[in-house]
């Protein structure tokens, strides 16, 4: 029957690959290669941390940079409306110049001023018919501006003026 065992352990050993058991060095090697084994495991656990680790890293970056553009929007935002702001005031300012300048037409001024370089008083001399004299010119009286010749200058001489005209002239009260 050892013949028969052979051949079949044979046969079986033919068709079942059989890694070599080893020998007097093999248990360093098994004890070598669960060490190894040991130490990828710990450097992939690592790595994976390290990865973890990144990506949390990114993730913060990313909200940073979130946070950071939308508060370059809101500071932009801002600039533009201080910028608006400023010329709206330097606009003010200008036309309270102007008026006080004794301008006639404050928008026909500020239209010739950037000829004159922002200058006020350099606009009033160029372009003098642009400015009022300051006082008023005198109301006209009449048609002519002077008095009427057949006004009364005071109250006796209007109600005689008044009695001539109605006919009772010698008349007294």
């Amino acid at each position: 029957m050892d013949g028969l065992q052979d051949e079949t352990n044979q046969g079986v050993e033919g068709s079942v690959q059989r890694q070599p058991e080893p020998q007097g060095d093999g248990r360093a090697q098994q004890a070598a290669q669960v060490e190894a084994d040991g130490d990828a495991a710990k450097a992939r656990m690592d790595y994976e941390a390290a990865l973890k680790e990144r990506d949390t890293k990114i993730a913060e970056l990313e909200g940073q940079i979130a946070e950071a553009a939308k508060s370059a929007e809101s500071a932009e935002k801002l600039h533009a409306e201080m910028a608006e702001l400023k010329r709206r005031g330097e606009e003010e300012r200008v036309g309270f110049e102007l008026q006080l300048a004794g301008a006639r037409n404050v928008k026909a001024a500020k239209a010739l001023l950037s000829d004159h370089g922002g200058d006020v008083e350099a606009l009033k001399e160029a372009e003098s018919w642009l400015f009022g004299a300051g006082a008023p010119a005198p109301a006209q009286t009449g048609a002519t501006g002077l008095p009427n010749a057949g006004a009364a200058a005071d109250e006796g001489t209007q109600m005689k003026r008044w009695r001539r005209i109605a006919g009772i002239e010698g008349d007294k009260e």
